[in-house]
Formats: structure tokens, C-alpha cells, sequence
């Protein structure tokens, strides 16, 4: 028994002797030498990255949709009716302002006969064929046929254009869109599959999709050559030509171009308060904050009109630029324009170059602006000098006085002839109208009748043609 209890204490005792730090050191030691391997699954991680990143943009996607500012049919819809009206009133033109790109929508306003001289009117950056709505409608009360443009990035005329593919940067949420797009066409862990499958990130594939399929919108840019361009084609298009053409504010540089190629096709020349610069200051249009509170707010367009442009404008005619000038991307159109003028442009060596120099000119200029009118007038000696009583903007205040002085202009030269060509008939049409001439003649010789189909529908006469 003494000897057993013996044994028992002593293992306790052992068991109650603490360990020698030495021995806890040796032993942390030789776990860190061979810890414990742990797996670790990726397949989590990715799977809840994927999820919040593909519910961010299912969310962004939703939220931009309510946005419908620049959507035509809302944007329409919104307009007071007198834009309403003057837009059922007019017509589109499609044009071709670069070979390189789709056609454009240009907007015409128009009023009086056909048939009478025609009265083109080209309006200035940051305004429209809205401005001139009553100087046509004078003109056509007074048997002249007037012709009021939107420029490209103007007015009704298309502001911006589709641009497929390419690197163009565009903003965030455009980018959220077109992440979004990937996802839905190539799945939700097609990255990821990707990344098991190469180990790597598949960026430049990304990268490379995202650029063939985007498509963004670029604003129009306007300068002397696609203005030159888009007066060409809508002068052809309505069969004005000889046109009698009046210019405002910056469409002079603009039009410069157009008119010393085709100074055969100008009867006169007409320019109101015409500057290189325009008279409203769009540069300011291109700082942030300042273009926000100018174009959102009426009260602020509103006081930058009447101090630069127009005393005597109505608020809802100020109104109606600025809706205008605001929609449909039109602020960005009208600012890429404004880099593209010609500032440089030399109105005395454009007016007395071989062609122009022969054309009658008319300069209308404010009374109150009247030292640069005449600066205009002196650098054309041969124009005509007359002053309205209106401001730089006196379109629609002195619309009866506008109409007046350049009724009376038309009228003093003489009418213009209308140059009519005929469209030659290809050698091929040509050559089976004569055989059906000479078909035509045998069976009236002999008797029997029978129909060409097919060459005589070429120019709609269908199969009532007789010889």
C-alpha cells in the first residue's frame, strides 16, 4: 500500500510541474517550421464580387433610364406650342455633311410661292429658323418665297450623331451600360471562367468587345466647309437656285465658303449685323456651373439675352431659344461649332474677291451698333448701308422693318431666271425607247399590239407609253 501511494504521488507531482519556457519556445518553434496546410476556396469571393458588381449596375442601368432629356419623342412632347407649331409648319431635309458619316435631319422653314425669288435665310450660331419665323411670313405676304434654315446642331436639325466602335471616352454611366450589355451577352462568370481557364484577366478581350459594340453620341460640328456642304444640298434638294441670301450674325463666316463656289447661284446678298464673333457669348456655355445655371434656369438666359443680343425679345421668345439651344445636345453642338469658325476670316478680301465682288450686297446694321455696321459696310465699298432701329437680335421685334428693307432690295434688281436642265437619258433607256418606237411602228403596220413591260417603267410611264 506505502509503495503504490507512493507511485501516485509522484506522477502527480509530475503532472503538476509546470513547463520550462525553453520547452514552449522549442515547441512555437517547430509549429511555425510545419504548420497546419489550410485550403482556401477563390469560388466564394468571386461569386459575391460578381453578384454586388452585377446588382451596381442593374441599378445604375435602371436609374439612368428615367432620365429622358435628351430623347426626341419626350423632348418634343415638352416644347410650348408655339415651338410645337413652328416644327409642323416646316420640313426635314436629309443631308450628307461628311462622306464618312450617315446622313442628317436639317430642318426648313418656309413661306410664300415657289414661284417667286427665293429668299434664303441663314441665321447665326445659338440661334434658328424660329427666330426668323416672321420675317419669312412678311416676305411671303409680300410675294417672296422665304427659306429659313436650322444648321446642323441647331434648332430642329439634328445636334449629335450615332458613333459605332472606337475608343471615344464617354461617362460613367455610358461605361455602366456597356458593362452591363457584356454581362447580359456573355454571362455573369464569363470573366471568371475565363481567369480559371488562363490564369489571367481577359482585359484586352474586354476591352476590345466594349470598343466594337459602343455606340455614343458625338455633337455636330459646324464649320465654313460642312455648312458649305449642308447649303448646298438643301438649295439643290428644293430647286431654289438663284437665291437671294441673307445672312445674320456669324453666318457670314459660315457661308463664305459656300458662296464663293457658287457666286453664279447668288442674286444678293443681305447681311444683318453680321460679325465674325457671335453676338450671344457661347464661350461662356463651356464652363461648368456657369453653363448649368445659364441654360437651367430662364431668369439667367434671360438677362445674359437681354445684355448681349436683345432689349426688346419677349420672355417667352427667350424662353423658346433657350429650350432650343438646351435640348437634344444642343449645347455641345453649338460649342464645337464656335471652335470651328473662322476667326481670322477677312470680310474686305472675301467681298471684293473675283466673283463676289459682283454681287449685290445689302448691309443692315442696329442703330445701336452702328460703328461696326459701317466697319462691315466700309470693308464692302459697293453694299448698301441701311440701319434698323432694333438690337443685334431684331428678328422677331423688327421683323415688319427686316422684311421691309429686303423686299424692297429684291425688288429693285432684275427677276431672276430659272435655270432648268434636263436629265439625259442613259444610252441603255435610250436605246430600247427607240427599238420600242421602232416595234411600235411595225405593229401599227401590221396590225397587231402588244406590250414592252419592264424599260417603260423606268421613267413611270408604265404601259399607257404610246408613239
Amino acid at each position: 500500500m506505502a509503495i503504490i501511494t507512493e507511485e501516485e504521488e509522484e506522477e502527480d507531482t509530475k503532472t503538476l510541474i509546470p513547463p520550462k519556457d525553453s520547452d514552449i519556445s522549442k515547441s512555437e518553434s517547430t509549429m511555425k517550421k510545419n504548420p497546419k496546410p489550410q485550403s482556401q476556396n477563390p469560388f466564394p469571393f468571386w461569386f459575391y464580387f460578381t453578384l454586388i458588381f452585377s446588382l451596381a449596375t442593374i441599378i445604375f442601368t435602371s436609374l439612368s433610364l428615367f432620365s429622358s432629356h435628351n430623347d426626341p419623342r419626350s423632348w418634343f412632347l415638352s416644347l410650348p406650342p408655339a415651338l410645337r407649331q413652328h416644327y409642323s409648319d416646316g420640313r426635314t431635309i436629309k443631308v450628307q455633311v461628311n462622306p464618312d458619316e450617315s446622313p442628317i435631319q436639317v430642318f426648313v422653314a418656309e413661306s410664300g410661292s415657289v414661284h417667286t425669288e427665293n429668299v434664303v435665310i441663314v441665321h447665326g450660331l445659338g440661334l434658328s429658323s424660329f427666330a426668323f419665323k416672321q420675317v419669312i411670313q412678311s416676305l411671303g405676304s409680300k410675294g417672296i418665297h422665304g427659306v429659313a434654315i436650322d444648321l446642323p446642331g441647331n434648332g430642329f436639325s439634328d445636334k449629335s450623331m450615332v458613333v459605332i466602335g472606337g475608343d471615344r471616352e464617354i461617362g460613367f454611366v455610358a461605361r455602366v451600360k456597356e458593362v452591363y450589355g457584356l454581362i447580359q451577352e456573355k454571362g455573369v462568370f464569363w470573366a471568371f471562367d475565363q481567369m480559371v481557364e488562363t490564369g489571367d484577366l481577359p482585359y484586352e478581350e474586354i476591352i476590345k468587345l466594349q470598343n466594337s459594340k459602343r455606340r455614343s453620341l458625338k455633337a455636330i460640328e459646324l464649320g465654313s466647309e460642312e455648312t458649305a456642304r449642308v447649303l448646298g444640298q438643301v438649295i439643290d434638294t428644293l430647286g431654289l437656285a438663284p437665291v437671294h441670301l441673307v445672312l445674320h450674325d456669324s453666318a457670314l463666316g459660315l457661308a463664305s465658303n459656300w458662296v464663293s463656289e457658287n457666286y453664279p447661284s447668288v442674286r444678293s446678298i443681305t447681311l444683318i449685323d453680321s460679325s465674325i464673333s457671335p453676338a450671344l457669348p457661347l464661350w461662356v456655355l463651356n464652363i461648368p456651373g456657369v453653363r448649368e445655371l445659364l441654360l437651367g434656369f430662364s431668369f439667367g438666359f434671360q438677362k445674359l439675352v437681354s445684355f448681349r443680343c436683345s432689349k426688346e425679345m419677349t420672355l417667352p421668345q427667350i424662353e423658346a431659344h433657350r429650350i432650343l439651344l438646351e435640348g437634344r445636345n444642343g449645347r455641345e453642338a453649338v460649342v464645337a461649332s464656335l471652335k470651328k469658325l473662322n476667326h481670322s476670316f477677312d470680310i474686305g478680301q472675301w467681298g471684293n474677291s473675283d466673283g463676289i465682288s459682283g454681287i449685290p450686297m445689302q448691309v443692315i446694321c442696329s442703330r445701336e451698333w452702328s460703328d461696326e455696321g459701317q466697319s462691315v459696310a466700309k470693308a464692302l465699298p459697293k453694299a448698301k448701308f441701311v440701319t434698323h432701329s432694333g438690337s443685334r437680335w431684331p428678328q422677331e421685334s423688327k421683323s415688319g422693318e427686316l422684311a421691309d428693307y429686303i423686299s424692297e432690295f429684291v425688288s429693285q434688281l432684275p427677276r431672276s431666271t430659272r435655270r432648268v436642265t434636263e436629265e439625259p437619258i442613259p444610252e441603255k433607256v435610250q436605246k430600247l425607247l427607240e427599238e420600242a418606237k421602232a416595234g411600235g411602228d411595225h405593229d401599227h403596220h401590221h396590225g397587231h399590239g402588244h406590250a414592252h413591260a419592264g424599260y417603260t417603267d423606268a421613267y413611270g410611264l408604265g404601259e399607257e407609253m404610246t408613239t
